[in-house]
């Protein structure tokens, strides 16, 4: 070991750990002791997606959710790509000088882009629910 290493240093770590453990515990056991226990068909029933778990497993899906699961996708990444870009864009030491124009017009466009997307699916219909 490190002449300098002391554990001291290292107390506050371990009392929060602990705290955080001790609480953890605490709740849960809090939960079970005063939590309701009574049991019924329907709270001992599968719960799956909101729908009830009766007929056949292999039930379709409306194509409304695979959709909307797609367009999240979609702007999800649109937010994964502007936000470092607003982060950094206009920082000192951020985007070079030269690169200031070029790197604009880019995400003007890819925002463009996507808003003519959104506009698409909105003419299809995609956000109206039947």
């Amino acid at each position: 070991m490190p002449e300098d290493f002391d554990l001291a240093t290292y107390y506050p770590i371990f009392i929060y750990l602990l705290v955080v453990v001790g609480f953890a515990m605490a709740t849960m056991i809090a939960a079970h002791i005063v939590g309701p226990h009574r049991k019924s068909a329907v709270k001992d029933m599968p719960y799956e997606s909101g729908m009830d778990p009766i007929g056949d497993a292999h039930q379709r899906f409306d194509v409304k959710f695979y959709l909307i699961a797609i367009m999240f996708l979609v702007f999800d990444v649109e937010l994964l790509f502007l936000y470092p870009w607003a982060v950094i864009a206009y920082q000192e030491g951020g985007v070079p000088a030269a690169l200031k124009g070029p790197v604009f017009w880019s995400v003007l466009v890819f925002i463009v882009l996507l808003l003519v997307a959104y506009i698409y699916d909105w003419r299809k219909g995609v956000f109206r629910w039947r």
